[in-house]
């Protein structure tokens, strides 16, 4: 058997570049080995993780009643509105509405404002929506304003029933939170 000695590599490019590459891999695969733990710890703990989404037991919440829950750190209205206030907001001619796009996370961004967008289908008397103003980001007041909805106190942001902007500075109508029916009477937000 021939012994290989440091002249041979000479004249074995192809060796030595082999050698280079293998070693390289295993560094590389070392170094990912290392920095897993580091990288690991980054993501979010199981707290962190429970807060982005909420369970809401609809059953408490009457006919025409708004209730306010915290979900990622704002707050969320939920309203069992009448089927007087949804036929109300079904009335609205979509071309009286300053922002004409449903702003609804559970729908294509392309959907309009019609109050059947804003709402689940099949359950139009429950309307969730996040309880932020779109202008400088206050917390409208409930069952308020000229349209029956909310209104925002500090700058005159007037909603109607369908957490649409009608009138005042407010550039776009409340957002509509993700969110799916687990049931008749409970929701799941986010």
């Amino acid at each position: 058997m021939r012994r290989v000695t440091a002249t041979d590599d000479a004249h074995d490019p192809g060796r030595r570049d082999f050698l280079f590459l293998a070693t390289g891999a295993w560094a590389a695969a070392g170094a990912g080995f290392l920095a897993w733990p580091f990288i690991s710890q980054m993501n979010p703990d199981a707290a962190s993780l429970a807060l982005g989404s909420t369970e809401v037991d609809l059953g408490q919440i009457s006919e025409g009643q708004v209730v306010s829950i915290k979900w990622r750190g704002k707050p969320v209205f939920i309203w069992n509105r009448t089927k007087a206030q949804v036929e109300e907001a079904k009335k609205v001619d979509l071309g009286q509405l300053p922002d004409k796009s449903a702003r609804n996370e559970n729908l294509p961004s392309d959907a309009d404002a019609a109050d059947a967008n804003r709402a689940a289908p099949g359950k139009e008397n429950w309307l969730v929506v996040v309880g932020v103003c779109t202008h400088l980001g206050c917390i409208p007041l409930s069952n308020s304003g000229d349209f029956g909805g909310w209104l925002c106190p500090c700058h005159g942001s007037h909603y109607d029933s369908a957490g649409r902007i009608r009138r005042g500075p407010a550039p776009e109508n409340l957002h509509v939170p993700p969110y799916a029916f687990e049931g008749d009477s409970k929701i799941k937000i986010g």
